[in-house]
């Protein structure tokens, strides 16, 4: 009888399911071994090598690899995994996030000197992790992959050991991490004690897989244990995502660490926070609709007020970039919202994760190329003075991120959050969508303040008798594989909000 079972389990490891997670892992572990055996021109060769194979791997994900190699809607390793389209979705997702920020941590890591191998590798297996994240079909996997992004992102956060800031942010970070995987964790173990209670209808040994958790949640829904192990497991992820009340890391986090990891936090953690949400709200929570949905609204509409009022007043480009991610986390939630009784409004969510990926590179390449060494945590609005006159290309670009951002038309963000808001109109959220018509107003204040600074703030103050005028900025060249990679973020911006035709799948009903 074990016989039979250990041989079940092993018959469902598909091991070509997880191909992309395999290789990266391989080529993190090549990086390693090319900087160990490689010399100085190895290590020079890191960077390349590493964007080199995330690119093939980018490449057979949109080809061979983008069905499993025939693996789809289907569970392997004992259930510990299911791929499904919106997995498989989100895994390209990441792997483009981990490209950009692979082309920003060079940037980084030339101006202030830093050896670049561990932190490429680091990146890898965050971006594995984050990819088994999407798939999780098992407690045990979706808190092994966790912390394994969650371990990951520790080290980056703090990777400039000379700054401070850097390894102020860091500690932060960690103990705010540290906190959010207890309360998970003793969601997790809430949720697996009760549901493996005899005395209880459902009740099963395996209740750490999501299809016999949410029979035993279907049956059992008014239980006190729980309801409260299922408000838990929603607080962990919620300090992922960010939004209130977990969201008080962000702007110190976001400043302190380097750009690179800043626009990771931004894009592919908050990512992983909303695929572990969306793969639970629609699967094993589902019939906690009634707990769930007014606690998740309430969320939606502090965190959206929170982060648009906060921001107004920032100055530090990168708290103002974190504050206002808390306030798209805020948005995300109210589609999340909407998938209760409008299931579709899944779309709209990954429609909107997408085009909050290209305009938030677009922001932070900018960003990235604009700091300087020992500053990159110091970078104030009006640093951005002179830019459209100095350099029209990274002005434009910056114009077009914001924008988008901010949800003005014809840009691809206003796709998004017409396709949002659509999908809460469906679902009568109507409150929750007057607040998020709210915060969008109050968002172009700050993003349009930005862009003020970098298109229409030509002058300078006068020079008064006894001070020494300040010396000209040295506004940064942008290489050929610079201009390309930001061009191509801003011309997806546009050209997906006139057309989406390549993602029509993801705007229908």
């Amino acid at each position: 009888m074990n016989w039979e079972f250990h041989q079940n389990v092993a018959d469902s490891n598909q091991w070509s399911a997880i191909l992309p997670e395999i290789g990266l892992v391989v080529l993190a572990l090549s990086l390693l071994l090319l900087d160990m055996f490689g010399g100085s021109k190895g290590r020079e060769l890191v960077g390349k090598v590493s964007v080199f194979g995330q690119l093939v791997l980018l490449l057979l994900g949109f080809t061979v690899l983008r069905n499993n190699l025939g693996v789809i809607n289907q569970e392997t390793f004992a259930g510990m995994l299911f791929h499904s389209e919106f997995g498989q979705v989100m895994r390209i997702f990441f792997l483009v996030s981990s490209v950009l920020v692979s082309y920003l941590g060079s940037i980084f890591l030339r101006k202030n000197q830093l050896p670049g191998t561990e932190f490429y590798a680091i990146l890898l297996l965050v971006t594995a992790g984050l990819m088994l994240l999407a798939q999780s079909n098992h407690f045990v996997m979706l808190f092994v992959a966790l912390e394994t992004v969650t371990v990951g992102f520790y080290v980056l956060v703090s990777y400039n050991r000379d700054r401070s800031n850097g390894l102020e942010a860091g500690l932060k970070y960690l103990i705010m991490g540290g906190f959010s995987t207890a309360i998970l964790l003793m969601g997790i173990v809430l949720l697996f004690g009760i549901a493996s209670s005899p005395d209880l209808k459902g009740m099963s040994l395996h209740a750490m897989k999501f299809s016999d958790l949410h029979v035993f949640l279907q049956l059992n829904s008014d239980n006190l244990v729980a309801r409260t192990g299922v408000l838990l497991v929603i607080a962990g992820v919620a300090f992922k995502i960010g939004s209130v009340p977990f969201q008080i890391w962000i702007p110190d986090v976001y400043q302190g660490a380097p750009t690179p990891v800043t626009a990771a936090l931004a894009v592919s953690s908050k990512a992983g926070g909303f695929a572990v949400l969306i793969a639970l709200v629609s699967g094993p929570f589902k019939p906690m609709a009634d707990l769930l949905v007014p606690v998740l609204s309430l969320m939606a509409i502090v965190t959206i007020l929170f982060g648009n009022i906060a921001a107004l007043t920032q100055r530090n480009v990168k708290r103002l970039m974190g504050l206002s991610g808390v306030s798209h986390a805020g948005y995300l939630l109210m589609g999340v919202v909407a998938m209760f009784s409008v299931p579709s409004a899944q779309n709209a969510v990954v429609f909107y994760l997408i085009t909050y990926l290209l305009a938030s590179f677009a922001v932070f390449g900018v960003m990235a190329h604009l700091s300087e060494k020992g500053k990159d945590d110091v970078q104030e609005l009006s640093d951005y003075q002179d830019m459209l006159k100095e350099s029209p290309f990274l002005s434009g670009v910056l114009v077009m991120g914001l924008g988008s951002l901010a949800g003005i038309p014809p840009l691809a963000g206003f796709i998004g959050k017409l396709l949002l808001f659509y999908a809460a109109f469906k679902a009568e959220l109507y409150g929750l969508l007057g607040v998020a018509i709210v915060g969008v107003v109050i968002s172009i204040y700050y993003y349009f303040g930005w862009i003020k600074e970098a298109t229409f703030r030509f002058w300078k103050l006068p020079v008064l008798d006894g001070e020494e005028a300040e010396p000209p900025r040295e506004w940064p060249e942008v290489t050929t594989l610079g201009k390309f990679t930001l061009g191509a973020l801003a011309l997806l911006t546009l050209l997906l909000g006139l057309y989406q035709g390549p993602l029509s799948s993801l705007i229908g009903d």
